[in-house]
């Protein structure tokens, strides 16, 4: 996806949403967001999303990645007083997402994380989720995932979504 300018990106993701029935307008399309995480190797770490809602109560989003591509490990703090932390379940639609959360370690985890970043995650307990599978995280948890050989997409449903308080393990996000 490097060189691809954001359109393209754009396209490439309706292509996967269409892959799981997940159709959207030409609007909505222009709208999916394609974060590479200010590391500008989005083949290998990035996340690309469409948010259907994101209110004060709730959120609806829709991501997709690429082939082995992988969303780097980060958690969700509480942002006010008595809020525990974005509480967040993914159930996938088309593809495998490998998720790994703090937990017991995965003896033989069945991917790994780039090379050059290892350093970067931590959580190493993993929960293998194909189509029609779901797991909930608990707020204020360390987590990563990746796609699969064919790419994934995946529903995500939360508690308020709040990004820019998210936090990376990894040091140059």
């Amino acid at each position: 996806m490097n060189g691809l300018s954001d359109r393209n990106v754009q396209r490439k993701v309706n292509e996967y949403f269409q892959k799981a029935d997940v159709i959207l307008s030409d609007d909505e399309i222009q709208s999916i967001e394609v974060n590479d995480f200010g590391l500008n190797r989005l083949d290998e770490l990035g996340l690309q999303l469409f948010v259907y809602i994101n209110t004060d109560r709730y959120c609806a989003k829709e991501w997709v990645l690429f082939p082995r591509q992988t969303c780097p490990e980060h958690y969700h703090p509480p942002v006010t007083d008595g809020d525990p932390g974005k509480e967040e379940t993914f159930r996938v639609k088309f593809g495998t997402v490998y998720l790994y959360v703090e937990g017991e370690t995965t003896k033989h985890p069945k991917t790994q994380p780039p090379d050059q970043d290892r350093d970067y995650f931590t959580a190493a307990h993993e929960v293998v989720l194909k189509a029609g599978d779901q797991y909930t995280i608990p707020p204020n948890t360390r987590h990563w995932f990746q796609a699969g050989e064919a790419g994934a997409v995946t529903a995500e449903y939360s508690s308020p979504s709040t990004d820019d308080h998210d936090i990376f393990t990894h040091a140059d996000i």
